[in-house]
């Protein structure tokens, strides 16, 4: 089973980088540009996580989290931001959010996060994620 990773950020530079990072390792991936869109997405695709940035066009990174969680309350997220302030670190966590990765970033802290993230899931679930 190959998990399929939803990748929420505005600037499609970012969404490329971390395409191809989480390509690379063997996921499943699909993109969204904006909150609304990432809102419809996650609906279609039903992704077992979400990486999502905070600073979009259109809605705040914390409340697509917060619509996620209306909409999923497993939903499995983790915050990709450029924003290091430990207020929005603690914010995003307490919104729900599983973890936090800083702009720019690098690829072994993306691939852990997400591994250490779906890995307790898979754990509680019995299921085996491997992607490789």
């Amino acid at each position: 089973m190959s998990f399929k990773i939803q990748v929420v950020d505005d600037s499609a530079m970012s969404r490329r980088s971390l395409k191809r990072v989480l390509e690379s390792d063997g996921y499943a991936v699909v993109e969204a540009e904006d909150g609304m869109s990432a809102l419809e997405t996650y609906h279609l695709e039903r992704p077992d996580l979400v990486l999502l940035d905070m600073l979009m066009k259109g809605m705040y990174g914390l409340d697509v989290l917060a619509k996620l969680r209306e909409m999923d309350a497993n939903a499995r997220v983790v915050i990709v931001t450029a924003d290091i302030q430990h207020s929005t670190k603690e914010m995003a966590l307490e919104g729900g959010a599983l973890g936090f990765v800083n702009k720019p970033f690098v690829a072994g802290i993306v691939l852990d996060t997400i591994a250490g993230v779906l890995g307790e899931w898979s754990q509680q679930n019995g299921i085996d994620g491997t992607t490789n």
